[in-house]
Protein backbone atom coordinates (compact mmCIF):
# COMPACT_ATOMS: atom_id res chain seq x y z
CA UNK A 1 0.00 0.00 0.00
CA UNK A 2 2.80 2.41 0.91
CA UNK A 3 4.73 1.48 -2.23
CA UNK A 4 1.71 2.17 -4.40
CA UNK A 5 1.05 5.48 -2.64
CA UNK A 6 4.69 6.55 -3.06
CA UNK A 7 4.40 5.86 -6.77
CA UNK A 8 0.96 7.47 -7.13
CA UNK A 9 1.92 10.85 -5.64
CA UNK A 10 4.70 11.19 -8.24
CA UNK A 11 2.13 11.05 -11.05
CA UNK A 12 0.98 14.40 -12.47
CA UNK A 13 -2.72 13.41 -12.28
CA UNK A 14 -2.56 12.62 -8.54
CA UNK A 15 -2.46 15.74 -6.33
CA UNK A 16 0.05 15.62 -3.48
CA UNK A 17 -2.39 17.06 -0.97
CA UNK A 18 -3.10 16.57 2.71
CA UNK A 19 -6.32 14.61 2.20
CA UNK A 20 -4.54 11.79 0.36
CA UNK A 21 -1.94 11.53 3.11
CA UNK A 22 -4.67 11.43 5.76
CA UNK A 23 -6.34 8.54 3.94
CA UNK A 24 -3.06 6.62 3.90
CA UNK A 25 -2.35 7.30 7.58
CA UNK A 26 -5.85 6.21 8.57
CA UNK A 27 -5.50 2.97 6.60
CA UNK A 28 -2.12 2.20 8.14
CA UNK A 29 -3.36 3.01 11.64
CA UNK A 30 -6.39 0.74 11.34
CA UNK A 31 -4.12 -2.15 10.36
CA UNK A 32 -1.65 -1.30 13.16
CA UNK A 33 1.25 -0.68 10.78
CA UNK A 34 2.63 1.93 13.12
CA UNK A 35 6.21 1.92 11.77
CA UNK A 36 4.98 2.79 8.30
CA UNK A 37 2.57 5.36 9.74
CA UNK A 38 5.31 7.15 11.67
CA UNK A 39 7.61 7.10 8.65
CA UNK A 40 4.94 8.76 6.48
CA UNK A 41 4.16 11.32 9.21
CA UNK A 42 7.80 12.39 9.64
CA UNK A 43 8.19 12.53 5.85
CA UNK A 44 5.21 14.92 5.75
CA UNK A 45 6.72 17.07 8.50
CA UNK A 46 10.00 17.42 6.60
CA UNK A 47 8.91 17.65 2.96
CA UNK A 48 5.20 18.52 3.11
CA UNK A 49 2.35 18.78 3.07
CA UNK A 50 2.52 19.81 6.71
CA UNK A 51 0.35 17.71 9.08
CA UNK A 52 -2.83 19.36 10.30
CA UNK A 53 -4.65 18.82 13.59
CA UNK A 54 -6.85 16.27 11.80
CA UNK A 55 -3.72 14.40 10.71
CA UNK A 56 -2.39 14.24 14.25
CA UNK A 57 -5.78 13.11 15.57
CA UNK A 58 -5.73 10.23 13.08
CA UNK A 59 -2.33 9.17 14.40
CA UNK A 60 -3.27 9.60 18.07
CA UNK A 61 -6.63 7.89 17.52
CA UNK A 62 -4.89 4.91 15.90
CA UNK A 63 -2.68 4.45 18.95
CA UNK A 64 -5.66 4.88 21.29
CA UNK A 65 -7.65 2.26 19.40
CA UNK A 66 -4.72 -0.14 19.75
CA UNK A 67 -4.57 0.59 23.54
CA UNK A 68 -1.18 2.27 23.17
CA UNK A 69 -2.41 5.34 24.99
CA UNK A 70 1.02 6.46 26.25
CA UNK A 71 2.17 6.80 22.63
CA UNK A 72 -0.91 8.89 21.77
CA UNK A 73 -0.22 11.19 24.75
CA UNK A 74 3.39 11.52 23.65
CA UNK A 75 2.28 12.78 20.22
CA UNK A 76 -0.11 15.25 21.85
CA UNK A 77 2.69 16.64 24.05
CA UNK A 78 4.87 17.04 20.94
CA UNK A 79 2.30 18.82 18.76
CA UNK A 80 4.52 21.91 18.59
CA UNK A 81 7.18 19.87 16.77
CA UNK A 82 4.66 19.59 13.93
CA UNK A 83 3.84 23.30 14.02
CA UNK A 84 0.54 22.86 15.86
CA UNK A 85 -0.47 24.56 19.13
CA UNK A 86 -1.45 22.56 22.22
CA UNK A 87 -4.44 24.79 22.89
CA UNK A 88 -7.90 24.22 24.34
CA UNK A 89 -9.43 23.11 21.04
CA UNK A 90 -6.75 20.48 20.40
CA UNK A 91 -6.94 19.26 23.99
CA UNK A 92 -10.73 18.89 23.83
CA UNK A 93 -10.60 16.93 20.60
CA UNK A 94 -7.92 14.64 22.03
CA UNK A 95 -9.99 14.05 25.18
CA UNK A 96 -13.01 13.23 23.03
CA UNK A 97 -10.97 10.74 21.01
CA UNK A 98 -9.83 9.00 24.21
CA UNK A 99 -13.31 8.99 25.78
CA UNK A 100 -15.00 7.54 22.71
CA UNK A 101 -12.52 4.65 22.74
CA UNK A 102 -13.15 3.83 26.39
CA UNK A 103 -10.04 5.49 27.85
CA UNK A 104 -12.01 7.83 30.10
CA UNK A 105 -9.81 7.22 33.13
CA UNK A 106 -6.75 8.31 31.14
CA UNK A 107 -8.62 11.36 29.87
CA UNK A 108 -9.52 12.31 33.44
CA UNK A 109 -5.89 11.91 34.48
CA UNK A 110 -4.84 14.22 31.65
CA UNK A 111 -7.30 16.83 32.94
CA UNK A 112 -5.41 16.95 36.23
CA UNK A 113 -2.01 16.78 34.50
CA UNK A 114 -2.62 19.74 32.21
CA UNK A 115 -4.56 21.84 34.72
CA UNK A 116 -2.94 25.29 34.73
CA UNK A 117 -0.96 24.53 31.55
CA UNK A 118 -3.90 24.59 29.12
CA UNK A 119 -7.02 26.69 29.73
CA UNK A 120 -10.16 24.56 30.07
CA UNK A 121 -13.74 25.40 29.13
CA UNK A 122 -17.21 23.89 29.59
CA UNK A 123 -16.64 21.54 26.63
CA UNK A 124 -13.60 20.03 28.36
CA UNK A 125 -15.65 18.93 31.36
CA UNK A 126 -18.65 17.97 29.21
CA UNK A 127 -16.52 15.49 27.24
CA UNK A 128 -15.41 13.74 30.42
CA UNK A 129 -18.93 13.74 31.86
CA UNK A 130 -20.12 12.14 28.62
CA UNK A 131 -17.38 9.51 28.76
CA UNK A 132 -18.17 8.44 32.33
CA UNK A 133 -21.91 8.57 31.65
CA UNK A 134 -21.58 6.13 28.76
CA UNK A 135 -19.98 3.69 31.20
CA UNK A 136 -22.69 4.28 33.82
CA UNK A 137 -20.09 5.43 36.38
CA UNK A 138 -22.23 8.11 37.94
CA UNK A 139 -19.91 8.64 40.94
CA UNK A 140 -17.09 9.67 38.59
CA UNK A 141 -19.53 11.82 36.61
CA UNK A 142 -20.52 13.69 39.77
CA UNK A 143 -16.85 14.32 40.63
CA UNK A 144 -16.21 15.94 37.23
CA UNK A 145 -19.47 17.90 37.62
CA UNK A 146 -18.34 19.25 41.00
CA UNK A 147 -14.89 20.15 39.61
CA UNK A 148 -16.51 22.04 36.73
CA UNK A 149 -18.69 24.09 39.05
CA UNK A 150 -15.83 24.80 41.47
CA UNK A 151 -13.74 26.17 38.60
CA UNK A 152 -16.51 28.59 37.64
CA UNK A 153 -17.90 26.83 34.55
CA UNK A 154 -21.66 26.43 34.08
CA UNK A 155 -23.10 23.31 32.45
CA UNK A 156 -24.84 23.65 29.11
CA UNK A 157 -27.57 21.49 27.56
CA UNK A 158 -25.05 18.88 26.34
CA UNK A 159 -23.64 18.53 29.85
CA UNK A 160 -27.12 18.00 31.32
CA UNK A 161 -27.97 15.49 28.58
CA UNK A 162 -24.90 13.40 29.35
CA UNK A 163 -25.79 13.50 33.03
CA UNK A 164 -29.31 12.26 32.23
CA UNK A 165 -27.86 9.36 30.23
CA UNK A 166 -25.48 8.45 33.04
CA UNK A 167 -28.21 8.50 35.67
CA UNK A 168 -30.36 6.27 33.47
CA UNK A 169 -27.55 3.75 32.93
CA UNK A 170 -26.95 3.68 36.68
CA UNK A 171 -30.65 2.93 37.25
CA UNK A 172 -31.31 6.20 39.06
CA UNK A 173 -34.41 7.15 37.08
CA UNK A 174 -35.90 9.33 39.84
CA UNK A 175 -32.72 11.42 39.96
CA UNK A 176 -32.81 11.74 36.18
CA UNK A 177 -36.38 13.04 36.35
CA UNK A 178 -35.38 15.59 39.00
CA UNK A 179 -32.44 16.81 36.90
CA UNK A 180 -34.63 16.99 33.78
CA UNK A 181 -37.27 19.08 35.54
CA UNK A 182 -34.66 21.47 36.97
CA UNK A 183 -32.96 22.20 33.63
CA UNK A 184 -35.24 25.12 32.78
CA UNK A 185 -34.57 26.80 36.13
CA UNK A 186 -30.82 26.58 35.50
CA UNK A 187 -31.00 28.33 32.14
CA UNK A 188 -30.90 25.21 29.96
CA UNK A 189 -34.44 24.27 28.90
CA UNK A 190 -34.65 20.64 27.70
CA UNK A 191 -34.02 20.13 24.00
CA UNK A 192 -34.67 17.15 21.73
CA UNK A 193 -31.57 15.33 22.98
CA UNK A 194 -32.77 15.77 26.58
CA UNK A 195 -36.10 14.17 25.77
CA UNK A 196 -34.32 11.39 23.86
CA UNK A 197 -32.17 10.67 26.92
CA UNK A 198 -35.26 10.38 29.13
CA UNK A 199 -37.06 8.20 26.59
CA UNK A 200 -34.03 5.87 26.48
CA UNK A 201 -33.99 5.76 30.28
CA UNK A 202 -37.64 4.68 30.46
CA UNK A 203 -37.16 2.15 27.66
CA UNK A 204 -34.33 0.56 29.66
CA UNK A 205 -36.66 0.01 32.62
CA UNK A 206 -39.62 -1.08 30.45
CA UNK A 207 -41.86 1.93 31.16
CA UNK A 208 -43.05 2.53 27.60
CA UNK A 209 -46.14 4.47 28.68
CA UNK A 210 -43.80 7.05 30.26
CA UNK A 211 -41.97 7.23 26.94
CA UNK A 212 -45.23 8.07 25.21
CA UNK A 213 -45.89 10.85 27.77
CA UNK A 214 -42.48 12.43 27.16
CA UNK A 215 -42.98 12.09 23.40
CA UNK A 216 -46.30 13.96 23.70
CA UNK A 217 -44.67 16.63 25.86
CA UNK A 218 -42.03 17.22 23.19
CA UNK A 219 -44.65 18.50 20.76
CA UNK A 220 -46.19 20.74 23.42
CA UNK A 221 -42.77 22.25 24.20
CA UNK A 222 -42.01 22.73 20.48
CA UNK A 223 -39.15 20.22 20.55
CA UNK A 224 -39.37 18.34 17.27
CA UNK A 225 -38.72 14.58 17.57
CA UNK A 226 -35.81 13.43 15.44
CA UNK A 227 -34.71 10.12 13.94
CA UNK A 228 -33.24 9.00 17.30
CA UNK A 229 -36.60 9.55 19.04
CA UNK A 230 -38.52 7.48 16.53
CA UNK A 231 -35.89 4.76 16.17
CA UNK A 232 -35.78 4.15 19.92
CA UNK A 233 -39.55 4.18 20.40
CA UNK A 234 -40.45 2.08 17.37
CA UNK A 235 -37.73 -0.44 18.26
CA UNK A 236 -39.03 -0.63 21.84
CA UNK A 237 -42.63 -1.15 20.70
CA UNK A 238 -41.61 -3.91 18.32
CA UNK A 239 -39.54 -5.63 21.00
CA UNK A 240 -42.55 -5.98 23.31
CA UNK A 241 -44.85 -6.93 20.37
CA UNK A 242 -46.85 -3.68 20.45
CA UNK A 243 -46.90 -3.73 16.68
CA UNK A 244 -49.91 -1.42 16.23
CA UNK A 245 -48.19 1.29 18.30
CA UNK A 246 -44.99 0.81 16.29
CA UNK A 247 -46.87 1.27 13.00
CA UNK A 248 -48.64 4.36 14.33
CA UNK A 249 -45.28 5.83 15.41
CA UNK A 250 -43.83 4.98 11.99
CA UNK A 251 -46.68 6.88 10.30
CA UNK A 252 -46.02 9.84 12.59
CA UNK A 253 -42.33 9.78 11.68
CA UNK A 254 -42.99 9.84 7.94
CA UNK A 255 -45.70 12.49 8.45
CA UNK A 256 -43.15 14.80 10.08
CA UNK A 257 -40.77 14.33 7.17
CA UNK A 258 -38.25 12.27 9.14
CA UNK A 259 -36.87 9.76 6.63
CA UNK A 260 -35.26 6.64 8.10
CA UNK A 261 -31.94 5.35 6.79
CA UNK A 262 -31.43 1.94 5.19
CA UNK A 263 -29.97 0.53 8.40
CA UNK A 264 -32.86 1.86 10.49
CA UNK A 265 -35.43 0.22 8.22
CA UNK A 266 -33.55 -3.08 8.45
CA UNK A 267 -33.59 -2.83 12.25
CA UNK A 268 -37.41 -2.46 12.12
CA UNK A 269 -38.04 -5.25 9.63
CA UNK A 270 -35.70 -7.84 11.16
CA UNK A 271 -37.62 -8.43 14.43
CA UNK A 272 -40.98 -8.20 12.64
CA UNK A 273 -39.92 -11.08 10.38
CA UNK A 274 -39.19 -13.33 13.35
CA UNK A 275 -42.72 -13.75 14.67
CA UNK A 276 -46.23 -13.86 13.25
CA UNK A 277 -47.42 -13.06 9.72
CA UNK A 278 -45.43 -10.58 7.60
CA UNK A 279 -48.23 -7.97 7.58
CA UNK A 280 -46.47 -5.38 9.77
CA UNK A 281 -43.12 -5.73 8.00
CA UNK A 282 -44.88 -5.39 4.66
CA UNK A 283 -46.70 -2.25 5.86
CA UNK A 284 -43.40 -0.62 6.82
CA UNK A 285 -41.93 -1.68 3.48
CA UNK A 286 -44.77 -0.22 1.43
CA UNK A 287 -44.95 3.06 3.34
CA UNK A 288 -41.20 3.56 3.22
CA UNK A 289 -41.18 2.81 -0.51
CA UNK A 290 -43.76 5.55 -1.12
CA UNK A 291 -41.45 8.20 0.33
CA UNK A 292 -38.46 6.93 -1.64
CA UNK A 293 -36.57 4.99 1.02
CA UNK A 294 -33.92 2.48 -0.01
CA UNK A 295 -33.71 -1.02 1.45
CA UNK A 296 -30.67 -3.18 2.04
CA UNK A 297 -30.17 -6.66 0.62
CA UNK A 298 -30.60 -8.04 4.14
CA UNK A 299 -34.02 -6.37 4.50
CA UNK A 300 -35.14 -7.77 1.15
CA UNK A 301 -34.03 -11.29 2.09
CA UNK A 302 -35.84 -11.11 5.42
CA UNK A 303 -39.04 -10.01 3.69
CA UNK A 304 -38.77 -12.61 0.94
CA UNK A 305 -38.14 -15.38 3.45
CA UNK A 306 -41.09 -14.44 5.64
CA UNK A 307 -43.47 -13.96 2.71
CA UNK A 308 -42.42 -17.29 1.22
CA UNK A 309 -43.04 -19.09 4.52
CA UNK A 310 -46.64 -17.84 4.55
CA UNK A 311 -47.17 -18.64 0.86
CA UNK A 312 -47.49 -15.01 -0.30
CA UNK A 313 -45.93 -15.84 -3.62
CA UNK A 314 -47.41 -12.93 -5.59
CA UNK A 315 -46.01 -10.48 -3.07
CA UNK A 316 -42.69 -12.35 -3.13
CA UNK A 317 -42.41 -11.74 -6.87
CA UNK A 318 -43.27 -8.03 -6.52
CA UNK A 319 -40.71 -7.55 -3.74
CA UNK A 320 -38.15 -9.52 -5.75
CA UNK A 321 -38.80 -7.27 -8.74
CA UNK A 322 -38.35 -4.17 -6.52
CA UNK A 323 -35.09 -5.62 -5.26
CA UNK A 324 -33.70 -5.98 -8.78
CA UNK A 325 -34.98 -2.52 -9.70
CA UNK A 326 -33.00 -1.10 -6.76
CA UNK A 327 -29.85 -2.62 -8.24
CA UNK A 328 -29.45 -5.57 -5.87
CA UNK A 329 -28.45 -8.84 -7.51
CA UNK A 330 -30.11 -12.11 -6.53
CA UNK A 331 -28.08 -14.81 -4.83
CA UNK A 332 -28.63 -18.36 -3.60
CA UNK A 333 -30.72 -17.30 -0.58
CA UNK A 334 -33.09 -15.22 -2.72
CA UNK A 335 -33.75 -18.09 -5.13
CA UNK A 336 -34.34 -20.45 -2.20
CA UNK A 337 -36.99 -18.06 -0.85
CA UNK A 338 -38.72 -17.86 -4.24
CA UNK A 339 -38.65 -21.64 -4.76
CA UNK A 340 -39.95 -22.19 -1.23
CA UNK A 341 -42.78 -19.73 -1.83
CA UNK A 342 -43.90 -21.47 -5.03
CA UNK A 343 -43.80 -24.84 -3.26
CA UNK A 344 -45.96 -23.56 -0.41
CA UNK A 345 -48.78 -22.55 -2.75
CA UNK A 346 -48.43 -25.55 -5.07
CA UNK A 347 -47.06 -23.74 -8.15
CA UNK A 348 -44.58 -26.52 -8.87
CA UNK A 349 -43.88 -25.61 -12.50
CA UNK A 350 -42.87 -22.09 -11.49
CA UNK A 351 -40.75 -23.53 -8.68
CA UNK A 352 -38.93 -25.72 -11.20
CA UNK A 353 -38.37 -22.74 -13.51
CA UNK A 354 -36.94 -20.70 -10.63
CA UNK A 355 -34.65 -23.57 -9.65
CA UNK A 356 -33.42 -24.02 -13.23
CA UNK A 357 -32.72 -20.28 -13.45
CA UNK A 358 -30.72 -20.49 -10.21
CA UNK A 359 -28.72 -23.44 -11.56
CA UNK A 360 -27.97 -21.57 -14.79
CA UNK A 361 -26.47 -18.75 -12.69
CA UNK A 362 -24.33 -21.14 -10.67
CA UNK A 363 -26.50 -21.24 -7.52
CA UNK A 364 -27.31 -24.69 -6.19
CA UNK A 365 -30.15 -24.56 -3.62
CA UNK A 366 -29.68 -26.40 -0.35
CA UNK A 367 -30.86 -29.96 0.22
CA UNK A 368 -33.90 -28.95 2.27
CA UNK A 369 -35.38 -26.79 -0.52
CA UNK A 370 -34.62 -29.36 -3.23
CA UNK A 371 -36.06 -32.22 -1.15
CA UNK A 372 -39.23 -30.23 -0.52
CA UNK A 373 -39.70 -29.56 -4.24
CA UNK A 374 -38.81 -33.15 -5.18
CA UNK A 375 -41.35 -34.61 -2.73
CA UNK A 376 -44.09 -32.34 -4.00
CA UNK A 377 -43.32 -33.29 -7.60
CA UNK A 378 -43.51 -36.98 -6.74
CA UNK A 379 -46.77 -36.45 -4.82
CA UNK A 380 -48.16 -34.73 -7.93
CA UNK A 381 -47.11 -37.75 -10.08
CA UNK A 382 -44.59 -35.63 -12.01
CA UNK A 383 -41.97 -38.34 -11.88
CA UNK A 384 -40.30 -37.52 -15.20
CA UNK A 385 -39.91 -33.86 -14.29
CA UNK A 386 -38.54 -34.86 -10.88
CA UNK A 387 -35.97 -37.14 -12.53
CA UNK A 388 -34.80 -34.46 -14.98
CA UNK A 389 -34.43 -32.05 -12.08
CA UNK A 390 -32.48 -34.69 -10.13
CA UNK A 391 -29.97 -35.04 -12.97
CA UNK A 392 -29.46 -31.27 -13.14
CA UNK A 393 -29.05 -30.97 -9.36
CA UNK A 394 -26.56 -33.85 -9.34
CA UNK A 395 -24.45 -32.17 -12.02
CA UNK A 396 -24.65 -28.79 -10.25
CA UNK A 397 -23.53 -30.27 -6.91
CA UNK A 398 -20.63 -32.07 -8.58
CA UNK A 399 -19.52 -28.78 -10.13
CA UNK A 400 -19.93 -26.99 -6.80
CA UNK A 401 -17.76 -29.56 -5.00
CA UNK A 402 -15.16 -29.24 -7.73
CA UNK A 403 -15.05 -25.45 -7.36
CA UNK A 404 -14.67 -25.75 -3.59
CA UNK A 405 -11.78 -28.19 -4.09
CA UNK A 406 -10.11 -25.86 -6.61
CA UNK A 407 -10.46 -22.82 -4.38
CA UNK A 408 -9.18 -24.76 -1.34
CA UNK A 409 -6.01 -25.55 -3.32
CA UNK A 410 -5.64 -22.02 -4.69
CA UNK A 411 -6.78 -22.87 -8.21
CA UNK A 412 -9.04 -20.18 -9.68
CA UNK A 413 -10.65 -20.64 -13.08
Amino acid sequence: MVTFFSWAITQPSCPKDLQNYNILLRSLGRRKYFDHMERVLHHMNKEGPKPSLETMLIVMGSYSRAHRVSKAIQYFENLEEFGLPSDTGAFNVFLKSLSERGHVRVATSLLHTFEGKIPFDTTTYTILIGGWSRLGRISETEKIWAAMLSNGFQPDCSTFNYLLEGLGRAGRIDNAIAVFESMGEKGCPPNTSSYNAMICNFISCGALNECVKYYATMSEKHCAPDIVTYTKMIGAFIKVCRVADALEMFDSMLGRGVIPSTGTLTSFIEPLCKFGPPHAALEIYRKAKKVGCKFSVKAYKLLLGRLARFGKCGTVLRVWDDMRTDGHSSDKEVYECVIDGFCNIGQLDNAVLALEEALSLGFCPNKVIYSKLNCKLLDASKVELAYKLYVKIKEARRNELSRKYWFANGWHF
